[in-house]
């Protein structure tokens, strides 16, 4: 398959959250993810509030990737999932961006409102990066009152689909609410949020339904141009390109 994808948003690698419970789980995952043509694969560990990222956690985490990395048969790249709490706003967010950009992957809080989300990302966009907002489509707060995705975007921030709201795996609401943020161009990526076998790191099924409803423009959701990153050409993609 020729791998084109970036995905921005997994838990293949071990890290104590509900992702990848070993590294052969883990690189079960990233091998299966390249199967199904994507290039790089972030892996971005929960960071919960109460299920912080210490020191020790930290060195652990960063152990697994680089144990992981020269196996797992695509760029694995390590960021971190932030969930929203008052604590991070003491933080300094750099540590916690995906790797190679200038982007920080948070997520809207699955209920409540979301205020301290809204004040994390000012805070991450103080430190002049990117805030990058995790599935709102299937949260309590936007699937109640959609404009907040809108009030989101026009504040210049990136909104991130799961592909497993596109193809309804999390119910119609979310699917459908999925579908009209990245039709109406409030969505600027799409990423798996793979955690595990029975919920991989796939992109193409997604990719697939996208091209049919949006053509030539699906493309930019799952080629990582949104995060500034580009995956390497594979083989078949040069020679088809005379390069």
């Amino acid at each position: 398959m020729d791998r084109r994808f970036v995905d921005c948003h997994s838990h293949v690698v071990p890290s104590g959250d509900d992702g990848a419970a070993t590294i052969q789980d883990g690189l079960s995952l990233c091998k299966s993810a390249a199967g199904h043509g994507t290039a790089v694969l972030f892996a971005t560990p929960h960071v919960w509030p109460y299920f912080t990222l210490s020191d020790e956690r930290e060195v652990e985490i960063r152990e697994a990737h680089e144990r992981m990395r020269p196996h797992a048969g695509l760029e694995l790249r390590l960021g971190f999932e932030l969930t929203p709490a008052q604590a991070l706003l003491q933080e300094d967010p750099h540590r916690y961006v995906l790797d190679g950009t200038d982007c920080v992957l948070m997520e809207v809080p699955f209920s409540g409102p979301p205020d301290v989300l809204i004040a994390l990302a000012e805070h991450v966009e103080a430190a002049g990066l990117r805030p990058v907002i995790a599935h709102p489509e299937r949260t309590e707060a936007v699937l109640e009152d959609p404009s907040i995705a809108d009030d989101l975007a026009a504040r210049g921030w990136m909104l991130q689909v799961n592909a497993t709201s596109l193809t309804g795996r999390h119910g119609p609401e979310p699917e459908e609410l999925g579908w009209s943020l990245i039709e109406r161009g409030i969505g600027n990526l799409v990423a798996s949020d793979g955690h595990r076998t029975t919920r991989p790191a796939h992109l193409d099924e997604a990719h697939a339904l996208a091209e049919q409803r949006l053509g030539d423009r699906a493309l930019s959701l799952f080629d990582g141009s949104a995060l500034g990153v580009m995956p390497l050409r594979t083989a078949s993609r040069a020679a088809s390109t005379g390069a």
